[in-house]
């Protein structure tokens, strides 16, 4: 008995360490913890992130005033209008020229999920189209990014979208960031964006 308690308790005490590990990346009442890279529109609203394109609707980018490096991030998005944008990983900035990847959150028929290096290879590998009903548009969608030394896995409501092993993400730096297309006319909402470490 006495052993199943403390096996009990060993239990315990890891699902506590992990839930502690949980960071909170956006606090719902202002952009503490973000860096603006651009003209574009990003405020918070009744608990809610949220981006919009600007008067000369140009690229722009929200990330993290930390890197990390291995972890797994889980977010919810809702698109209103274009609703183009993404979510980048291990990624630096100068002015609004990244160097990173983006996990893909784009219009049905898209490619959400995907991932896309900027300013270097292009598409590194999209999701199977049929995967694309997945997405919710014009509602919230729950999108969890797992990246781990070289190898990333994007799942949108439940359903893996990709999975890439690739040696140049795996040797990436950066932050996290939000970013809203460029062309106008965009407007999407995020809300609980958390991460749990891995390293």
């Amino acid at each position: 008995m006495k052993k199943q308690i403390l096996v009990g308790l060993c239990l315990l005490a890891a699902q506590l360490t992990f839930a502690q590990e949980s960071i909170t990346l956006f606090n719902g009442e202002n952009l503490d913890g973000w860096i603006n890279h651009g003209e574009e529109k990003w405020f918070v609203e009744d608990g809610q992130l949220i981006c919009e394109s600007g008067p000369k609707g140009e690229y722009g980018y929200l990330s993290t005033d930390k890197f990390y490096k291995d972890f797994e991030l889980t977010l919810e998005f809702k698109q209103e209008a274009d609703g183009n944008s993404g979510v980048f990983i291990r990624s630096t900035f100068e002015g609004t020229k990244v160097t990173g990847w983006q996990v893909e959150v784009a219009p049905p028929g898209k490619d959400t999920g995907g991932i896309y290096e900027s300013y270097g290879r292009g598409w590194l590998i999209k999701p199977d189209p049929e995967k694309d009903k997945a997405l919710k548009m014009g509602e919230w969608n729950t999108m969890k990014i797992r990246v781990e030394g070289p190898e990333v896995t994007s799942w949108l409501n439940g359903v893996e979208m990709v999975h890439l092993e690739d040696e140049k993400i795996g040797e990436g730096e950066g932050a996290i960031a939000l970013q809203i297309h460029d062309g106008g006319g965009i407007r999407v909402k995020w809300r609980n964006i958390e991460l749990v470490p891995l390293d």
